[in-house]
């Protein structure tokens, strides 16, 4: 029987990636490799508690839509999270993955609609970024840039233009919430010219940044 550590499973609005706004069913797996120094679930690293497929499965279900994303921590830290992606998929649903990008994307189904995250300097994690990543991107994955000031945005545009990632897939930045303004982000995309999408943490304008569940 496959089983997985759960942290939560809720439905909330997709707050970020291409799919912002539409309703989505989280699923939150536990543990974390990596510890960014902006991260805003480092409740997930430890707390959870083991959940059958089928149970995961059925909670999913019970909520009656048809976008899922798995998520964490890092989801790739378990193995069970290939057998509960594609079983998604089986099911149906349109299954986003969000991933820290350390750990290697290329065995994940290939039904899934990867969200890579690419670590800029500012989150103390640069090093653990696998470029081996980027050369498996296709165009129905997206890459995330999380950008804390202006010198993480220009570290961005060099890897984007180094990888040829915005040629070959949707490239998003977005700013750390309360530390960068949004504002500020926009006037260096428009100066830079680079093809990528501005986003913002679309649940945290909604609720509580502080709220769980959203």
């Amino acid at each position: 029987m496959i089983e997985l550590v759960v942290n939560e499973i809720f439905h909330s609005i997709q707050g970020e990636s291409s799919h912002a706004g539409r309703p989505c069913v989280f699923i939150r797996l536990s543990a974390c490799n990596l510890r960014c120094t902006w991260c805003d679930t480092a409740y997930a690293f430890t707390a959870g508690e083991s959940v059958a497929l089928d149970r995961i499965l059925a909670s999913v279900a019970s909520y009656h839509c048809d976008l899922v994303e798995v998520t964490g921590g890092e989801p790739l830290l378990q193995s069970g999270c290939h057998d509960l992606l594609s079983a998604l998929c089986d099911a149906g649903y349109q299954v986003l993955l969000e991933t820290g990008g350390s750990l290697d994307i290329s065995a994940v189904d290939a039904r899934v609609h990867r969200i890579v995250d690419v670590k800029c300097p500012g989150s103390g994690m640069a090093d653990r970024n696998r470029w081996a990543n980027l050369a498996v991107l296709t165009p129905g994955d997206e890459v995330k840039f999380v950008v804390a000031d202006r010198a993480d945005f220009d570290w961005a545009v060099e890897i984007d233009r180094r990888y040829g990632m915005s040629s070959r897939c949707p490239v998003l930045f977005s700013p750390v919430f309360g530390t960068l303004s949004p504002t500020d982000l926009a006037a260096w995309l428009l100066d830079t010219g680079i093809r990528a999408r501005l986003q913002v943490q679309l649940h945290k304008y909604l609720w509580d940044p502080q709220r769980r569940g959203v």
